[in-house]
């Protein structure tokens, strides 16, 4: 049996196994061990042999010390009130527009992914601060919970990042050059958001209508309510890619920045810190499993050979390179429908990477081109979350909005599907999208 029909038996019953809601981790280390022992002639021996080392090997990671880091600095923030302050702050600019309201959550959510990095928890944060003042300014049920489902997505899109930290690992990528590679395009992401909602109150007013107009002193107020939270924000991605530090160091300022902030203002306790504490070790346990998981599927991936078949077959097959990556763009978009964001870039990245990498785009470098194929897959990764039948943000949001029907939310978040598109297909087209920060700041 060739390694590609091996590799595809074992994400044939993968698949099969998350029909069945075993837990992601759980499935990919069973069906990696099953391949395993299958590609070495049935010796168990070898496998238990192979498993001695497997979780030292992975946890030991030093790169792997920035994903808690991140975490704790996310739950800091949510439980310190911080991101009741960035919605407020850009709601005393933007509130008084039509549709003002839900931009302001968008740019909440973008500011919030800035010192957050998971997109679930951005949605149930900003969905909690926001949905009640998006109620109270009378905006429709599917333009107020798919705005904001579509917002979370910003999460892992604004920098740092967990997916992004996980692809660097996974490929051996500078995490800062990723960080900054995606800084432009999540604030196109943003943007382009806030044009939707902007088109929807435009045919239909009585979907965001305008709210009261702030005062300059309070919107000031504001503004020096949320700068210690943009602070954080640059010193970190400012001192991950100038070299002031390195990603470890930089979440570990980061994080102690959002907890002291969190306290001196008044919005976390004793109780907070210890919730963060819990949420982070709850979280970074579920993540380092699935780590280990893919570690061990991997391992039998790699043992079959598919990923070498799989990128000799398609050189071979006389595809252009272009359309060699719109179907596996298009495979991320159906993954979603099954699967998370961290889960897919664990199971894909070790079988599309070689592929991509093996192929010409646009005359770009061996960097150029990883970079680039990071912030593509990211931002397809992202629209799995908002699309119909998964879409973790849609029922995240809709569980928040218990007076809005399900499919009022996924019929709200279809204009910010569009937008998505547009959007991958302009990266697509325009690498230097991507990277233009990094070639212009020294990358």
């Amino acid at each position: 049996m060739s390694g590609i029909a091996v590799g595809s038996w074992i994400f044939v019953l993968l698949m099969v196994l998350l029909v069945v809601r075993v837990p992601i981790g759980i499935a990919m280390f069973t069906m990696g061990a099953a391949g395993y022992v299958y590609l070495t002639g049935g010796e168990l021996g070898l496998l238990l042999n192979s498993l001695k080392n497997l979780a030292y090997a992975r946890l030991s990671n030093y790169d792997l010390v920035v994903i808690p880091l991140f975490l704790l600095m996310g739950q800091f923030a949510t439980h310190g009130g911080l991101s009741a302050a960035l919605f407020r702050f850009v709601s005393a600019f933007m509130g008084h527009f039509k549709g003002g309201v839900a931009m302001a959550a968008i740019g909440a959510c973008a500011g919030f992914g800035a010192i957050c990095g998971s997109s679930l928890a951005t949605a149930a944060t900003m969905g909690q601060v926001t949905l009640p003042e998006l109620k109270r300014a009378k905006y429709s049920g599917a333009l107020s919970t798919g705005a904001l489902a579509a917002g979370g997505t910003l999460g892992i899109m604004i920098p740092p990042s967990v997916p992004l930290v996980i692809y660097a690992i996974l490929t051996q990528e500078s995490i800062g050059k990723l960080f900054m590679a995606a800084v432009l395009p999540g604030i196109i992401a943003m943007i382009g958001y806030m044009i939707v909602i902007k088109i929807v109150v435009t045919i239909n007013p009585a979907a965001g209508p305008a709210g009261p107009r702030v005062a300059w002193p309070e919107r000031m107020k504001a503004l020096l309510q949320v700068a210690p939270v943009l602070g954080v924000f640059v010193v970190v991605i400012v001192g991950i890619y100038g070299g002031w530090a390195n990603p470890t160091e930089a979440a570990a300022i980061g994080a102690a920045a959002c907890g002291v902030l969190a306290i001196a203002t008044g919005g976390m306790r004793l109780r907070g810190v210890l919730d963060s504490a819990l949420g982070t070790a709850q979280a970074t346990a579920m993540i380092f499993l699935v780590l280990m998981g893919a570690d061990m599927l991997n391992t039998a991936l790699a043992l079959s050979q598919m990923p070498t078949e799989l990128a000799t077959w398609v050189k071979a097959s006389n595809l252009t390179p272009m359309v060699v990556m719109v179907v596996i763009l298009i495979i991320y978009i159906l993954l979603g429908c099954v699967m998370d964001s961290l889960a897919m870039i664990l199971l894909t990245i070790p079988i599309f990477y070689p592929v991509v990498m093996g192929l010409e785009f646009h005359g770009m470098t061996a960097t150029d081109k990883s970079i680039w194929f990071g912030i593509l897959a990211l931002m397809v990764v992202e629209i799995g979350l908002v699309h119909p039948p998964v879409g973790m943000n849609v029922y995240i949001i809709n569980r928040l909005a218990k007076d809005v029907p399900l499919t009022e939310t996924f019929k709200g978040v279809m204009p910010f599907l569009a937008s998505d598109l547009i959007r991958i297909i302009l990266l697509l087209a325009f690498p230097a999208i991507s990277l233009v920060l990094v070639r212009t700041f020294g990358g």
